[in-house]
């Protein structure tokens, strides 16, 4: 069925191919199924420039095609790629936000493992010995746990 619908079509086959593609785009989440798209378009120009030549047999186009989408998804995502300046560089990364404040221990910190409270949210922290309700410096962010030091 779709040989037939592929030889009924002739070289606006590839075209029908990549129109899909770009509607699909419009359907499915993300920004990939339009650099697909703009490759089957692509071997479609080419079909119609080469489409009665004796080179240009399926195998050959199935060939480009697979290689333009490639190219084109590698050359789209490099488009595409934006690094945005933001006014919170921290935004998702809250632990390293907190390097230079102080609090104060809400568990003592003993052989160097403790908890300080900072906002709303309670923080384990290593550092030196020291008692509850001591003033204390965060200096390292390593994921969840905090290091500090005395303020």
């Amino acid at each position: 069925m779709l040989a037939a619908i592929a030889s009924e079509l002739g070289p606006w086959s590839w075209w029908v191919v990549g129109l899909v593609l770009l509607a699909a785009e419009m359907i499915a989440p993300g920004f990939f199924l339009v650099w697909i798209g703009l490759a089957a378009i692509a071997v479609g120009a080419l079909s119609l420039l080469f489409w009665d030549s004796a080179f240009w047999a399926w195998q050959l186009q199935a060939i480009l095609f697979a290689a333009f989408a490639v190219a084109a998804t590698f050359v789209g995502r490099k488009l595409t790629r934006q690094h945005a300046e933001t006014d919170q560089p921290f935004l998702n990364r809250r632990g390293e936000s907190l390097v230079g404040r102080t609090a104060t221990l809400a568990e003592p910190i003993s052989e160097g493992r403790g908890r300080i409270r900072l906002d709303d949210t309670q923080w384990k922290v290593s550092g030196p010995d020291l008692p509850v309700g001591a003033r204390v410096k965060v200096i390292a962010s390593n994921g969840r746990d905090l290091t500090v030091e005395e303020a």
